[in-house]
């Protein structure tokens, strides 16, 4: 029964972190945009092209924002499919981070870009690694471990995204009328 319910609230928080993610990502939230798309298609097929300021020195941010976005994802697949091997746990972020890519180019949501998704790629790797490591040393306690973890983390984040979202959404919004 407890195991049950570990895998249950292990599902929940991950449905809230995708839910996170798709917003950070597809629809660029808490921030306020008039407007989800700017009509504008870029693809951009070579990495780390787009990554340099204008003396050629390399802009880390958004590379660290991308693989930090993703820990979590490797880390709750290793939760989640602890038995499947490496390569297959690695699949789904490279999967869902290129369904980010095209969605965006799709909707003109942003600027589709190959160094996202090797950023998002390698964060999920990260995290699958973080999650073996963790599983040696908490051994049977891990995922009770990790899901109080978890769960003090997104209900941080959610609090953290809901005063952005109306920092943005209500307040931005009343001084630009």
């Amino acid at each position: 029964m407890k195991l049950q319910k570990q895998n249950t609230l292990t599902i929940t928080l991950f449905i809230v972190y995708i839910l996170l993610l798709t917003g950070i990502i597809l629809f660029k939230l808490p921030f306020y945009s008039g407007k989800i798309s700017d009509g504008i298609r870029v693809i951009n097929l070579i990495p780390l092209q787009g990554s340099f300021d204008e003396n050629d020195v390399i802009l880390l941010r958004e590379i660290i924002y991308n693989i930090l976005l993703f820990i979590p994802l490797g880390i709750y697949i290793r939760m989640l499919k602890s038995e499947w091997p490496f390569k297959k746990k690695v699949l789904p972020v490279i999967a869902l981070s290129l369904s980010f890519e095209v969605i965006q180019l799709i909707f003109a949501m942003g600027r589709t870009d190959v160094t996202d998704i090797l950023g998002n790629t390698l964060g999920g790797i990260i995290g699958i690694g973080m999650g073996a490591i963790l599983f040696k040393i908490f051994k049977n306690r891990t995922v009770k471990i990790m899901n109080i973890f978890a769960l003090a983390v997104t209900v941080c984040m959610v609090l953290r995204f809901v005063q952005l979202f109306y920092l943005s959404h209500f307040v931005m919004r009343a001084l630009y009328r």
